[in-house]
C-alpha cells in the first residue's frame, strides 16, 4: 500500500490554551500508547504563544518530528494504519502559520538526499497540512531570493522538491503567485551542468507541476525560449543513461518537451522511437490518472503525490511466466501481478498487493503484499540498478520474486480468490520509476524452470503501441463522438436500462448487470428495466 493513513480527529480533541507559554518537547514514544489523546492535547499548546524562546524550541522539536516520521515511515506494515504521533501533532502545529513555515523550514534542512523515501515525505507532510496563508507562500519565495547558491545541495534539492508540491497542491492563482520571476529563474538556473543533479531533477519536476496552471506553462516556454539553447533539449539525451539521477533528469525533460515546453522543430518522442520490437507494453487505457509512462511504453514514473498503478497489455491464463523490472530509485513502489478484478485507488493509497487478487513485492521495505497484508521477505532493500524478477506459475499456483538472481520462498495465498486472468503490474509512491522488461530484451536473471515470456507471445496493433502526450491523448478523446443515447457509464452501447424504483435511466444492458446501487442517487436497485420502447421487459434482481 501506499503511505495514506487513517487520519485521527486530533483537532476536535484538542483545546488550544492561548495563555500557555511552556513549550515541552516530544514526547518518547514508547510512552505514547497507554495515553495518547491527553498527550496531545498537552503538546499542542505550545505554539499558541510566539516569543523568542517558543520558536527556537519549536524549531527543535519539529525537527524531531519530521526525523521521527523519516523513521516510522518505512516501517509501515498495514493497510490503512493509525497516523504516526509525529504525523498528528506536525498536522495540528501547521494549522498555524508560524507552524507551516517551521514545516516548510524543517524539511528543507533535515530531510537527507540519500533517504529513499525523503522527498515522498516531503510530499506527504506537505499533503497532509493545512492550506498556507498567502503570507506563509510569500515567505517560502523570499527563502529563494535570500539564499546562497549551491552551498547545500540538500537544502537546494529540498525546497525544490517543496515548490514542486506546493505548485500541485495550489494549482491556479496561488500557483502563479508563486512562480515569481525570482522563482522561475532559479528553477531554470538549476537545469544547468554544474548544478547537483539532484536539484536539477527536482526543478525539472518543479516546473512540470507549475505547468499544471496553464498561465505558468506559458510564462515558463516564454522564459525558456529565450536562451539560445533550450536546457530541456541538452538534458533530454540523458534518458537512458546508466547513471540512474542522470536517467531521471532525461526521462523528466523529455515529459516536459512532449507535454508542457514544445520546441519547434522537434518531434513529439512517440514519433521517433522503434517499437518494432516490443510487443507488449504498460497499458496507457488501463491506468491511473497521474502516472507518467515513456513513449515505448516500457518505463514508468510517479511524480504525484497520490499512490498511481498500472496494468500492462497482455493477459496471461495457463502456464508459467516471467518478467524483470529494473529498478530506477529505490523508494516505495509495489511490482508484480493484478488481474481485471484489482482496483487503483490512488488517493486512498490502495494499489497492487493490496486487495484479493494482487500480490505485489516491495524492496523499500523488504515486504510482499498481499489481500492488504503484509509479511516480510528475506531479500535485501533493492537500490538503483538493482533486477526484480517476477515468476507466476499457474500450473503449481505459486508466485516467486527474484532480486539480482535471489528467490524468494513461492507465494500461493493470491490464488484463493485469483485464479487466472493475471497482468503484470505496479504501483509507484511520489517520485519512484522503473523500467520493465516483457522479453523485447534478453532477462538478466531468468527462472530455471521452464518459462514463457510476453513478447513472444502477444501481439499490439501500430495503433495500440502509441503512447500519446496527455494534452495529445485528451484531444483525441475529444473528437471522439459519443452518441446522445450512448450509455453514461460506458459510452460505447446504446443505454436501455431503466432502474426501479429511483426511475433514472442511461445504463446499457452489460454496464447494468455490475450495478448494485443506482450511480446517480445511490439509492437500492429493486429491478433493472429494459425498455424497447414497445414493450418494457422487467427483469426482477431474484431472478423471477
Amino acid at each position: 500500500m501506499g503511505v495514506c493513513f487513517c487520519k485521527d480527529k486530533v483537532e476536535a480533541e484538542v483545546q488550544t490554551n492561548p495563555q500557555v507559554t511552556v513549550f515541552p518537547p516530544p514526547i518518547p514514544p514508547e510512552a505514547i500508547s497507554s495515553n495518547r489523546d491527553s498527550l496531545i492535547s498537552r503538546e499542542l499548546q505550545w505554539l499558541s504563544c510566539a516569543n523568542d524562546h517558543n520558536l527556537k524550541l519549536l524549531s527543535e522539536s519539529v525537527d524531531k518530528l519530521v526525523k521521527e516520521t523519516l523513521d516510522v515511515i518505512g516501517k509501515v506494515v498495514d493497510n490503512q494504519p493509525e497516523t504516526p504521533y509525529s504525523m498528528q501533532l506536525l498536522h495540528t502545529i501547521t494549522d498555524k502559520p508560524a507552524g507551516w513555515i517551521e514545516l516548510v523550514r524543517s524539511l528543507i534542512r533535515v530531510v537527507p538526499v540519500e533517504h529513499p523515501m525523503g522527498t515522498s515525505v516531503i510530499a506527504l507532510l506537505l499533503d497532509d497540512s493545512p492550506l498556507p496563508s498567502k503570507e506563509s507562500i510569500h515567505e517560502v519565495s523570499n527563502m529563494i531570493a535570500s539564499k546562497t547558491r549551491r552551498v547545500s545541495p540538500r537544502r537546494e534539492r529540498n525546497l525544490c522538491a517543496i515548490l514542486g508540491c506546493l505548485a500541485e497542491k495550489l494549482a491556479g492563482p496561488t500557483s502563479i503567485t508563486m512562480l515569481s520571476p525570482t522563482t522561475l529563474k532559479y528553477l531554470i538556473d538549476n537545469l544547468s551542468d554544474d548544478v547537483n543533479r539532484d536539484v536539477t531533477l527536482l526543478s525539472l519536476v518543479a516546473l512540470d507541476k507549475f505547468a499544471l496552471t496553464s498561465e505558468n506553462k506559458i510564462t515558463i516556454k516564454r522564459k525558456l525560449s529565450e536562451h539560445s539553447d533550450n536546457p530541456m533539449i541538452h538534458l533530454e539525451k540523458f534518458v537512458d543513461d546508466d547513471d540512474f539521477i542522470l536517467r531521471q533528469i532525461g526521462f523528466c525533460a523529455r515529459w516536459c518537451l512532449d507535454n508542457y515546453f514544445f520546441v519547434e522543430n522537434r518531434k513529439y518522442s512517440y514519433e521517433t522511437v522503434d517499437l518494432t520490437k516490443i510487443n507488449v507494453m504498460l497499458n496507457t487505457n488501463d491506468v491511473s490518472e497521474y502516472l507518467k509512462i515513456s513513449p515505448d511504453g516500457l518505463e514508468a514514473r510517479c511524480d504525484a503525490y497520490t499512490f498511481e498503478s498500472v496494468r500492462c497489455t497482455f493477459q496471461i491464463t495457463s502456464g508459467c511466466w516471467y518478467y524483470e523490472v529494473l529498478i530506477i530509485t529505490p523508494g516505495v513502489m509495489q511490482i508484480g501481478w493484478a488481474t481485471k478484478d484489482s482496483h487503483f485507488l490512488s488517493t486512498d493509497g490502495f494499489g497492487i498487493g493490496d486487495d484479493d487478487f494482487s500480490i505485489a513485492f516491495d524492496g523499500c521495505r523488504r515486504l510482499i503484499w498481499q489481500n492488504a497484508k503484509s509479511v516480510e521477505h528475506e531479500l535485501p532493500e533493492w537500490h538503483g540498478g538493482s533486477i526484480l524478477g517476477c515468476m507466476l506459475d499457474l500450473d503449481t499456483q505459486e508466485v516467486v520474486f527474484s532480486l539480482n538472481g535471489m528467490e524468494t520462498k513461492p507465494y500461493k495465498d493470491v490464488f484463493n480468490k485469483a485464479k487466472t486472468g493475471f497482468f503484470a503490474a505496479a504501483s509507484f509512491m511520489s517520485f519512484q520509476q522503473c523500467r520493465f522488461n516483457f522479453g523485447s530484451e534478453p532477462f538478466k536473471y531468468p527462472p530455471k524452470r521452464s518459462y514463457q515470456n510476453f513478447n513472444n507471445n502477444a501481439t499490439l496493433a501500430p495503433q495500440d503501441k502509441v503512447v500519446l502526450p496527455r494534452h495529445l491523448f485528451l484531444e483525441k478523446l475529444r473528437r471522439i463522438s459519443i452518441r446522445d443515447d450512448s450509455c453514461t457509464l460506458c459510452f460505447d452501447k446504446k443505454a436501455t436500462i431503466r432502474l426501479e424504483p429511483c426511475n433514472h435511466r442511461g445504463f446499457c444492458s452489460s454496464c447494468a448487470t455490475q450495478l448494485i446501487y443506482c450511480p446517480m442517487c445511490r439509492a437500492d436497485i429493486a429491478t433493472k428495466v429494459q425498455e424497447d420502447y414497445d414493450s418494457p421487459i422487467i427483469e426482477d434482481l431474484n431472478g423471477t
